[in-house]
């Protein structure tokens, strides 16, 4: 079998294991009473298993003993140890985020389980060594003392926003999903021309992390049977941070490569483009509630999910709106590293013309801004409500007086 057809292979194993045992996982959290209740924060009416994360685990460890068992990928176990440093990290990230689903821990001992995880890639050899800036010619090398530290940052980034945005049934496993299968398109082509190593991990994750988010996305789209909770988000965050940081900070581009389509000069600005809306709503995240003096691990409704359904859009539509966002910004990415050809603009800037006069002129937010009402003059809906108010006052004051006149004439009489 073909290396393509054995990374196919694995993908598909993950999909079905994960499909699976989703259930059995959902049957045990009731029996187990390990349930999600709802609360403020949440946009769910009932309690939900939320340690869907296992399923999503052991559908990784399945697929992973798929692929050491398949001989056309022996050369990604044979001539390193980054895959069982992978496995191991995994294990560590997968089981402090069920610990907290389970029993709650603090924010701070998520981010040092992210870095305890992150400590164990390095030591197996899983680092970054190198990154390219968009049409500069030539790559930074990372200093030896450096390239972990950044590796390290990276996961603890990358498995918090996937977290973040696992706010709507399907959103974090559907966007992950289209991104793993856009970045593992990416690696192939990257492989096809002989500029990433046989050996690279890469691209095995990524097919992996698509695979487990495909099989569980049936049982997690509204309305939900259950949801991933932290162990399934920072283990989809920890296999996207290893696959994009041993693809984007290893890709052999060579001086003939400069001014080509390579965009694509930076590999590392691609996951930055694929993974563009979690990436950007932990960083508004962050700039939201340092502004607002909020601890940065203090939990909001202002993520962009929820500022979707706000404007009038229900739970679904707003899953499949940054669905598509994610879909665009990888098609965007795809189109020259698979066509050679520079990026042709037109079509995509009406593509996002298109989502953008959906998202604002649907006819549901149009409802909703009926149903709010249009505050007049260029008032907010608070002046004008306090306006009203007072205009109410004075009414009933008027009355008041023109009541106590009739009785006084009344007397008089």
């Amino acid at each position: 079998m073909s290396t393509l057809g054995s990374y196919l292979l694995v993908g598909a194993v993950a999909a079905v294991t994960t499909f699976c045992v989703t259930p059995l996982v959902g049957m045990l959290a009731r029996r187990l009473g390990w349930v999600y209740l709802p609360n403020d924060r949440t946009v769910h009416d009932t309690a939900l298993p939320d340690i869907g994360g296992l399923a999503m685990y052991i559908g990784f460890v399945v697929a992973f003993m798929a692929a050491w068992l398949a001989g056309s990928l022996d050369v990604l176990f044979e001539r390193n140890s980054e895959p069982w440093g992978v496995l191991i990290a995994a294990t560590i990230i997968f089981v402090v985020g069920l610990i907290d689903d389970v029993r709650d821990i603090s924010a701070p001992a998520k981010v040092f389980g992210a870095v305890l995880a992150g400590v164990v890639l390095v030591y197996f050899g899983v680092e970054m060594f190198a990154f390219r800036i968009p049409f500069y010619e030539g790559a930074i090398f990372l200093d030896e003392s450096l390239s972990p530290l950044i590796t390290v940052l990276w996961l603890v980034g990358m498995s918090q926003a996937i977290n973040l945005i696992d706010g709507l049934d399907g959103l974090a496993a559907g966007i992950v999903g289209i991104g793993a299968v856009a970045f593992f398109l990416y690696s192939e082509r990257l492989a096809t021309l002989d500029l990433l190593d046989t050996a690279n991990v890469g691209p095995l994750l990524a097919v992996v992390a698509a695979g487990i988010c495909f099989g569980f996305l049936p049982h997690n789209f509204n309305p939900a049977r259950i949801i991933m909770g932290d162990g399934g988000a920072l283990l989809l965050g920890l296999l996207m941070a290893v696959s994009t940081s041993v693809v984007g900070g290893r890709v052999e581009v060579g001086e003939e490569s400069v001014g080509t389509t390579y965009f694509f000069l930076a590999p590392l600005a691609i996951p930055l483009l694929i993974l563009g809306v979690p990436i950007f709503d932990t960083l508004f995240a962050i700039v939201r509630r340092a502004t607002s003096g909020q601890g940065l691990a203090s939990a909001d409704k202002g993520h962009l999910h929820h500022r979707l359904m706000e404007m009038g859009h229900g739970h679904r539509r707003s899953v499949v709106i940054l669905w598509t966002w994610t879909a665009l910004l990888s098609a965007f990415v795809l189109y020259p590293t698979l066509t050679d050809q520079n990026p042709t603009y037109l079509p995509f800037g009406i593509a996002v013309i298109g989502i953008v006069l959906y998202t604002v002129l649907h006819p549901s937010v149009r409802a909703r801004r009926r149903e709010n009402g249009t505050p007049p003059n260029g008032l907010d809906r608070a002046d004008v409500e306090q306006t009203v108010e007072h205009e109410q006052l004075q009414l009933d004051v008027s009355d008041e007086n023109f009541r106590t006149q009739l009785l006084s004439e009344e007397r008089d009489h």
